[in-house]
């Protein structure tokens, strides 16, 4: 998928082993600088092993239950999201999109929506049938993109997460697909 913003042309695709060393500045960006808006921990993922990044990124092996999609631009991770299935019979109809990063001068350019059509359109390949994620209830422009797309809020979990002596709220939404 190809997005074309003032900035140039974006590409949306999955994630392939070699971005490993790229995933992790990524992500370790997105913790880094947006404590409050992720449940995972900066200090524990900066002491993981590169091995464990390399193992988030071998689908083949966990059966394509769960993929990776990577914004690119001129060759350079700008942009991440992940979606998982469920992995029981009871709720393999069922997927979570999580980690869900555009790095900050690339955001307004639409990018997070091209990255969480390509997990929606990963999950009807795979007869999903209700796609699920949660934000955090001040990430308001994260909000607004994931009610442009059609998630609707069904809960709020109180305090979801906290960080550095405050609480933060999760708005919870799903997508019927």
């Amino acid at each position: 998928m190809l997005i074309n913003t003032p900035n140039g042309t974006i590409t949306i695709r999955q994630a392939q082993e070699t971005d490993v060393s790229a995933f992790r500045e990524l992500r370790l960006e997105a913790l880094q600088n947006h404590p409050e808006a992720f449940s995972s921990d900066y200090s524990l993922n900066l002491a993981k092993p590169l091995s464990e990044w390399s193992d988030r990124l071998q689908f083949q092996q966990r059966g394509y239950t769960e993929m990776i999609y990577f914004a690119i631009s001129s060759e350079k991770l700008i942009g991440m999201t992940g979606i998982v299935m469920g992995n029981s019979p009871k709720t393999e109809h069922g997927a979570l999109i999580w980690g869900v990063y555009v790095q900050p001068h690339w955001r307004g350019f639409h990018i997070a929506e091209g990255l969480l059509t390509a997990c929606v359109d990963w999950a009807r390949t795979r007869v999903v049938k209700i796609v699920k994620l949660a934000v955090v209830t001040t990430n308001t422009s994260a909000i607004r993109c994931y009610t442009r797309l059609g998630f609707k809020v069904y809960g709020v979990e109180p305090q979801a997460l906290y960080h550095q002596e405050t609480f933060y709220d999760e708005l919870l939404l799903s997508l019927s697909t």
